[in-house]
């Protein structure tokens, strides 16, 4: 037996109006829903264009300890078409790549930015 696909990702954030703020701005994510979940918890679903799988944002209630990533933790990666031109645009809204661009061994570029409370999203542009 095997599970079916890939659901959605969740990431804990100190600031979710923030950290949906940078979703949509940099990457395109849309918000698909918001709820509150039995604990207290603040939920907000962001649909990533071209895939089914979500990245869920939660921030715990007030009172919990706040969030702080370690280096190298974790990421998220995403395919771009063209990592110069996607980088100038980034660059035009007020963020800069935290690393990269670099050319892999497979002939791909890939790139950093760095996401609210550390978390990296990896940019890349397949060979």
């Amino acid at each position: 037996m095997t599970v079916k696909k890939l659901l959605h990702t969740r990431m804990r954030v100190n600031d979710i109006e923030r950290s949906v703020k940078f979703y949509e701005q940099t990457l395109g994510l849309k918000v698909t829903r918001r709820h509150t979940s039995p604990r207290g918890a603040q939920l907000v679903f962001l649909a990533t264009p071209n895939s089914d799988e979500e990245v869920e944002l939660c921030q715990m209630p007030a009172g919990a300890a706040p969030v702080s990533v370690q280096a190298d933790l974790m990421h998220l990666a995403f395919a771009v078409d063209d990592l110069a031109a996607f980088a100038a645009q980034l660059e035009k809204k007020g963020f800069k790549l935290s690393d990269g661009p670099t050319k892999t061994s497979s002939g791909s570029i890939i790139a950093f930015i760095d996401a609210p409370e550390g978390y990296e999203v990896e940019l890349i542009q397949k060979a």
